[in-house]
């Protein structure tokens, strides 16, 4: 958790900016972190960071481009220095994956005061505004951790709850699992349709008016969902064919026009606990892969996996993402395999 006066740093700049801008990551988490935080002052520019987990000097031109009083970066496990050194503004940083150190930002990570704990953005921006808890739940639950607030939810919204005891049960077995993968679904596909689908979801005022298809707005939500939702599914049931006695699960696909890698890691992992996960997809002759487990500590796995492919990855503790060249993704899966076998 983060400190109290830490919070109310972040809540005292948010409250005093009239132009804020905010940049966060493509995931429910981001997505959420940001709802959060826009709802509880209706007013500034945003984006969405897609394609990279840093945010560098090419993101500048949003700056120029809205001229913000203040900049907030959500859910992004790294900012360049550049980018940081031309921002004249205040600059907030929320974030909690493994805590990096760069200068002239106000850097808010809650494992910078206790390592390992894992709190999601949306968790801690909850903590800043203590308003729409169900956009936080969808957020956190998104980013698979169920907060000590769970109770008040399933309270304050027992139809969207359930007999719920881990992460994976709240997000495929309730009803708040299924608006935290629409939202998260809403984020993929062309630019203009994930911005349109954002800004419908800032006048969003409750979960019944996406789910029961209450407005114009929340039909034009659902139907994107179950468009994107077809393709997931068609990947969904070949991943599941794909499975042998190895204790890994491996499953690649060509380039599409959307990528699922993470969604389909997550499912495959809640599904199927005793495996070892890897979704991955190729693109300009780079695989980009998604690796969960329950049964296995992931990060040190793809450590020893990465040796020699000229590729990169990190994480969490039990879900990484590594990016590879096509010409050494067998490299990368026999070091995973020996890596495997040295830990068993």
């Amino acid at each position: 958790m983060l400190p109290a006066s830490a919070l109310q740093e972040i809540r005292q700049a948010l409250e005093q900016a009239q132009n804020p801008l905010f940049l966060f990551d493509d995931d429910t988490d981001g997505l959420c972190a940001f709802l959060l935080l826009y709802k509880h002052v209706q007013r500034g520019h945003w984006a969405v960071i897609k394609s990279s987990p840093e945010v560098s000097a090419d993101y500048l031109h949003k700056v120029e481009e809205h001229q913000p009083d203040a900049v907030f970066v959500l859910d992004k496990p790294l900012i360049s220095q550049d980018f940081i050194d031309k921002i004249q503004v205040p600059l907030l940083w929320i974030d909690h994956h493994e805590p990096v150190s760069r200068k002239g930002v106000r850097y808010y990570n809650p494992q910078v005061f206790q390592p390992n704990v894992y709190l999601p953005t949306s968790y801690l921006c909850y903590q800043v505004v203590k308003e729409n808890l169900w956009i936080a739940m969808c957020g956190i639950v998104g980013d698979y951790h169920l907060p000590e607030f769970a109770g008040e939810f399933a309270a304050a919204y027992p139809d969207l709850w359930g007999p719920v005891h881990t992460p994976g049960d709240a997000l495929y077995k309730t009803e708040l699992g299924r608006l935290t993968r629409l939202l998260n679904f809403l984020l993929k596909g062309p630019t203009s349709e994930v911005k349109q689908s954002i800004r419908i979801l800032l006048r969003i005022q409750s979960p019944s008016e996406v789910l029961l298809h209450e407005t114009p707005a929340a039909k034009f939500l659902l139907a994107r969902y179950e468009k994107i939702h077809r393709q997931y599914k068609e990947l969904y049931t070949k991943a599941v064919a794909a499975r042998t006695r190895s204790p890994i699960l491996l499953f690649c696909y060509p380039s599409q026009k959307m990528s699922f890698t993470g969604d389909l890691a997550n499912e495959l992992s809640y599904r199927y606990p005793k495996k070892l996960v890897v979704i991955g997809r190729e693109k300009d002759g780079q695989v980009r892969m998604s690796l969960r487990s329950k049964a296995y500590k992931v990060r040190p796995l793809v450590e020893q996996a990465l040796e020699g492919t000229r590729g990169t990855g990190g994480g969490h503790e039990y879900a990484c993402g590594v990016n590879v060249p096509s010409d050494t993704l067998s490299l990368f899966l026999d070091n995973l395999k020996k890596a495997l076998k040295q830990r068993a």
